[in-house]
């Protein structure tokens, strides 16, 4: 009953809420901004062209489209570690383009820093970390 399989067993379903949590919240992400398309996804284009990368809208479709299809990937456990790892490119440089300017807090003593972004960015290295292949020896 509290052996070494039922702790295995908490593990497991523990890890499972953080996976899920993580792509269900990156999924809603994606899906308010591609139901809002215009100004959301062609706003961010705009502004992703303003910073210099080159074709902004397209950019910002792809990491839309990104949103919308990894996060079921995750849900699914099919290629979670390549999943989780897009997201943390995504919302690695969203934290340093966006959110690290703004400080740490994201509401009270802040608004709009990186504590989220840091958070989401821990539980998809987690769950990349735990669903990664395993190395075989010789």
């Amino acid at each position: 009953m509290f052996g070494p399989r039922a702790h295995a067993d908490r593990t497991e379903m523990a890890l499972s809420a953080v996976r899920i949590g993580t792509a269900v919240l990156i999924f809603i992400h994606g899906a308010f901004r591609a139901s809002h398309w215009d100004p959301y996804v062609t706003g961010f284009g705009e502004w992703l062209g303003s910073l210099g990368f080159p074709q902004g809208l397209y950019w910002a479709a792809a990491v839309t489209i990104y949103e919308l299809v990894a996060p079921l990937f995750i849900l699914a456990r099919r290629f979670v570690t390549l999943a989780c790892l897009g997201h943390i490119g995504i919302v690695g440089l969203g934290m340093v383009l966006v959110h690290y300017p703004a400080g740490w807090f994201v509401v009270g003593a802040g608004r709009n820093g990186m504590e989220y972004s840091v958070l989401l960015l821990i539980c998809l290295a987690a769950t990349a970390w735990a669903y990664a292949p395993q190395m075989r020896k010789a």
